[in-house]
């Protein structure tokens, strides 16, 4: 890649849309870079749009629009701070890389805090939305499910899912439309933007009365401590779904590796 002549300035593309692309982004507004930031979402993009340098792109991109974009713009540094289970966006921005003199760095979220008595707190572990659903198959009593909109569908599976499951999604048209499509309606979807305390969890969770809490492990920028907190509190049994393994680099450290090529 060939870095922009003119004034020397290194231009960095950041995939965010999470806690951890924002703290990259601020330290980068401090940095003699161009910055470019890509979102899947419209309420992403509002997010992002009132930063001072930050150059916003909407909408998401497979790997071949994503090469295009580090081609034409001449990208010399791409940081992946997309969520932990967003692997296919991980999957297309690696691949766009691929053959690329474009440095790219993947930035991981800090994993949870393991100090948390669980004695009391009864915790399910599966690997997927499908593994979460083939358990609750087998149960009884109110599910909450804080795993998102994408995967609703899974849960439809479950026999009278329309009165026994209560779902969390983003408060964006996007995320209501599919989950009201799936029949999620009424007092079964809650619409807000987390993370949540460990108070407005048990709240939630007292009000709709469940009997399950199904999350992924969303880290301490997720609030899963919070969330398994809530639980241990309210006896509910905390069904997660464990994070894929990846390597990376914290924030911290990749704000020092930008640091040092600017």
């Amino acid at each position: 890649m060939k870095v922009w002549e003119e004034s020397n300035v290194k231009r960095v593309l950041v995939f965010a849309g999470t806690t951890e692309g924002h703290l990259v982004i601020d330290a980068l507004t401090k940095m003699r870079v161009d910055i470019y930031v890509s979102v899947a979402t419209e309420y992403g993009r509002i997010s992002f749009e009132y930063i001072p340098k930050v150059k916003v792109i909407s909408g998401r991109m497979d790997a071949e629009a994503i090469r295009r974009f580090i081609i034409g713009k001449e990208i010399d540094i791409v940081i992946d701070a997309t969520h932990p289970f967003a692997q296919a966006a991980t999957a297309n921005i690696k691949k766009a890389c691929e053959g690329l003199s474009t440095e790219l760095i993947r930035c991981l979220r800090e994993s949870a805090e393991k100090d948390i008595d669980l004695q009391e707190t009864q915790v399910v572990s599966v690997m997927s939305v499908k593994e979460a659903v083939d358990y609750l198959r087998k149960t009884k009593g109110n599910i909450f499910i804080a795993t998102g909109s994408k995967e609703l569908a899974a849960y439809t599976k479950l026999e009278g899912y329309r009165e026994r499951c209560y779902a969390r999604v983003l408060p964006i048209w996007g995320a209501l439309e599919e989950s009201m499509r799936l029949g999620f309606q009424g007092r079964n979807l809650i619409a807000m933007q987390g993370p949540f305390s460990k108070e407005l969890n048990i709240a939630m969770l007292r009000h709709v009365k469940a009997s399950y809490f199904v999350t992924k492990e969303s880290g301490k920028a997720g609030g899963f401590r919070e969330k398994l907190q809530a639980a241990q509190e309210t006896q509910t049994v905390l069904v997660v779904i464990e994070r894929p393994d990846e390597q990376g680099m914290s924030v911290e450290e990749v704000i020092r590796r930008v640091r040092q090529n600017v």
